[in-house]
């Protein structure tokens, strides 16, 4: 039997199984993109904030914004953005931050688990739609006769349904269950750089008002566009703008001479 057999056999419990397959797929692949990227750039902005934080807060800042599209980036340069340099101000960020950046990654999970509750139940309904429509053929009298195989075929094909609710389910649970063990080693990962960002902090405390001012003299420096010049307009008449002369002192100086 080919797959197409199969779902129409299933009956009209497979038309929502595969709306639910469906979103089920999509989440999976949109998580399995989002953690790739993650978690192949991360230890990377790590090593290299850090690093540089324990020289010069002024460059890590500068590395920690420029990563600000991983939420690793966007963690770190939480409080290195700020203007109050005191470490109870330092350690807030870090944790605000990361409560935002950790519920950002559960993004999907809410989806997923509706598919895992519902797929089997979904299942389960077409087995009892295809079980009473089979049985409600069956007469006493055909027992044990040639008629009452087809209401075997029906049973069985009615427990489609039930296998293809399984198999979405089985499938959801296993990418959630991975999805969830990334997000718990995202907690040991922003634990560990927070603290070790907080440590060189209070070893070395930087100047925040200094690094801020500098962060938004560069940002304004690279939207700045410079002003034009003014003179002639070539699509007017109008003359060039010259500087005003002080007439009183040169009626003055003719005056004296």
């Amino acid at each position: 039997m080919d797959i197409l057999d199969l779902f129409h056999k299933g009956g009209p419990a497979m038309w929502p199984l595969l709306a639910l397959s469906i979103l089920a797929l999509s989440v999976i692949f949109e998580r399995l993109w989002f953690w790739l990227r993650i978690l192949t750039q991360e230890k990377e902005i790590v090593d290299r904030v850090l690093d540089a934080a324990a020289e010069n807060w002024e460059v890590a800042a500068d590395i920690a914004r420029q990563a600000t599209n991983q939420p690793i980036g966007r963690f770190l340069y939480a409080p290195l953005r700020l203007t109050k340099n005191d470490a109870e101000t330092f350690r807030l960020a870090l944790e605000a931050n990361a409560e935002d950046e950790l519920a950002g990654m559960r993004r999907g999970e809410k989806l997923l688990e509706a598919v895992i509750a519902l797929a089997p139940l979904l299942g389960l309904l077409g087995t009892v739609l295809g079980l009473i429509q089979s049985l409600r053929s069956i007469r006493i009298g055909d027992l044990g006769t040639e008629s009452a195989a087809g209401v075997t075929t029906g049973i069985g094909e009615s427990l489609i349904s039930t296998a293809s609710g399984l198999i979405v389910a089985i499938v959801s649970l296993v990418f959630y269950r991975l999805f969830q063990s990334f997000v718990v080693n995202q907690v040991k990962v922003f634990r560990k750089a927070g603290n070790d960002m907080e440590l060189l902090y209070r070893q070395s405390p930087p100047d925040l008002s200094n690094t801020a001012s500098i962060i938004l003299r560069e940002s304004a420096r690279e939207n700045f566009t410079p002003p034009r010049k003014r003179g002639r307009n070539k699509f007017s008449n109008s003359p060039e703008v010259s500087e005003p002369t002080d007439s009183l002192d040169s009626e003055n100086n003719q005056s004296n001479s």
